[in-house]
């Protein structure tokens, strides 16, 4: 077979929250102020109660609420491919499985968390949300699920993205959102960056910095984060569970597992019900890794430390590998992984050694999108092309040694928004990183 379903029934009805196998705690996140870890009433003017109680809860299995898989249904569960024409023009003895999160109605894994994020605030009596968008991925879920709870929506887009994928715009405002490029003079901090600079290219920071300030400005109006937290870390781990099952109807169970990492919420979606089994001591030998760009490579080159979420410092500080809250990167295309930290959970898990990171330029990212384009059918975001990556390198190492892994990928999105890029890089037009 090339395609593994499970029925609509089977979609998992509860999200595995890792932090109680964790083989330590996480550090607190800390007020800027005093330094010490800080207080729910700091947080609950940025979250509503439901997402805060979610961020620190000590229960393994969270029940996901009615209305929410009532929207998840609508692309909800997502198949599982076997990659065999990619394995064939390989000539690799490895078995390539991704999971396939492009089928949402935005195209990405991110309405996963948006669905139930706009649920959350919802019921806590939220009228506006505030968020960042990079690529825009994370916009458009957050504009498209605000819909079905009656709730506004503001984006404040890195401006190159906003230039870079207009469709991504266009289609976060035709699900009613706005859309500001960012840095923009609407904030204190934009306004920082704006006044200097008009046509700054902006930052994941920054966009943060200004959609936050919006948020605690305003009573009616709460913040919405797309990644790196980890009650969203939560809501992405129906990818995995449901990869999980799919494998088994595969009759096989992954040897590696790897995602492109920006903030972390598709890696660990897909990656921590697996890791799970290996904190457990069932799967000692599974090798997880994450991806990214060597523009960004937080991983793979950042510091272990306290930093700020944000550009401008209004967030709380958070343990995390970090290049700095100031740190601006290049405007490669794969920009929802221009972010200068990552998630606390996968950062953890890093310095435990339970995952591996790698980084890769960006030219050679797109020849291995390419090359899946054009064996399985799909053109993969350039976040998404990144796992491709690596897949294709570890099919590749297995040629030379002849193992027979399997190999566990998630294709986060698609890239049909991205179609300039390509056409750049067909073109020979596209800068390196």
């Amino acid at each position: 077979m090339r395609r593994y379903v499970i029925s609509e029934a089977e979609i998992p009805k509860r999200w595995l929250n890792i932090l109680p196998l964790l083989p330590e705690p996480l550090e607190p996140p800390l007020d800027p102020e005093t330094k010490k870890p800080v207080s729910p009433e700091k947080l609950l003017t940025i979250f509503p109660e439901p997402l805060v109680e979610q961020e620190v809860t000590d229960k393994e299995w969270v029940d996901i609420p009615e209305e929410i898989l009532d929207v998840y249904s609508l692309w909800r569960p997502t198949p599982l491919h076997r990659a065999k024409n990619l394995e064939e023009f390989l000539k690799t003895p490895a078995k390539i499985f991704y999971k396939n999160e492009s089928v949402s109605p935005p195209g990405s894994h991110k309405p996963n968390t948006a669905v139930a994020q706009a649920y959350y605030n919802k019921i806590s009596g939220v009228k506006r949300l505030t968020t960042e968008t990079g690529a825009g991925q994370w916009g458009s879920a957050l504009a498209f699920a605000t819909r079905f709870f009656g709730i506004e929506c503001r984006v404040y887009m890195v401006r190159v993205s906003y230039r870079q994928k207009p469709y991504r715009r266009v289609l976060m405002e035709t699900w009613g959102a706005q859309v500001i490029p960012s840095p923009s003079p609407n904030t204190e901090a934009g306004r920082k960056f704006y006044e200097k600079d008009p046509e700054h290219p902006g930052s994941l920071g920054i966009a943060i910095s200004e959609a936050i300030e919006e948020a605690t400005t305003r009573e009616d109006t709460k913040y919405s984060l797309g990644s790196v937290l980890n009650h969203v870390l939560l809501h992405q781990t129906i990818i995995g569970l449901e990869a999980k099952r799919q494998m088994e109807m595969a009759g096989y169970y992954p040897d590696v597992v790897i995602g492109a990492v920006g903030g972390g919420s598709n890696f660990a979606g897909l990656s921590l019900p697996f890791i799970a089994d290996k904190l457990k001591g069932e799967k000692p030998d599974l090798e997880v890794i994450a991806v990214e760009p060597t523009a960004c490579p937080t991983l793979t080159r950042g510091e272990y430390r306290y930093d700020f979420g944000d550009t401008v410092g209004l967030t709380p500080l958070i343990k995390m590998y970090t290049l700095g809250h100031d740190f601006v990167p290049p405007p490669i295309h794969a920009g929802g992984l221009r972010y200068h930290g990552d998630a606390p959970i996968v950062c953890k898990l890093y310095d435990l050694g339970y995952i591996s990171a790698v980084a890769y330029n960006q030219k050679e990212v797109f020849e291995a999108a390419l090359v899946f384009a054009r064996t399985e059918g799909i053109v993969p975001a350039p976040e998404s092309a990144h796992a491709v990556k690596k897949a294709i390198d570890v099919a590749l190492e297995c040629k030379e040694t002849g193992e027979e892994k399997v190999i566990l990928f998630n294709l986060s999105g698609h890239g049909y928004f991205d179609l300039s890029a390509y056409e750049r890089f067909l073109k020979g037009e596209l800068e390196d990183t």
